[in-house]
């Protein structure tokens, strides 16, 4: 269990890699896609307050956000990850306001994982928690 959540991480974090996308937070928020290359970008490049500005904040959000940012990577993995390409394989609408997206990385090219993310007044913000509780 504990090896299947630092894969998910992993894979989270790889996708990130497709440069940062600016500082307007509310662009990156206009949807889905847009919403969750960037809270990977940021947490890929240890930004985790910037990456909480694309999440959907609850106390299971909050705290495995927390937990990533504290784990410890080797510099290997990190430059890795920095440098990876994301590669979105699927976007599911469920309805109007959330939508599941799988992808992968160019780190971790056999790692396909999945975000949902969900319309919240009016943008788009990752449900992080998602990543952990899926099939």
């Amino acid at each position: 269990m504990k090896y299947l959540f630092i894969l998910s991480i992993l894979g989270l974090f790889s996708l990130a890699a497709c440069g940062e996308g600016g500082d307007a937070t509310s662009d990156a928020t206009s949807n889905d896609i847009e919403a969750a290359t960037a809270f990977i970008q940021a947490a890929l490049k240890g930004k985790y307050d910037r990456a909480a500005d694309f999440m959907l904040h609850d106390s299971q959000n909050d705290e495995r956000l927390d937990a990533v940012s504290r784990m410890q990577l080797s510099s290997d993995e990190k430059q890795g990850l920095w440098d990876a390409s994301i590669r979105i394989h699927s976007r599911q609408l469920i309805n109007d306001s959330t939508s599941i997206i799988v992808y992968s990385n160019s780190f971790h090219t056999e790692n396909r994982d999945t975000l949902k993310v969900v319309k919240s007044d009016g943008k788009w913000l990752v449900d992080f928690k998602y990543l952990f509780d899926h099939e």
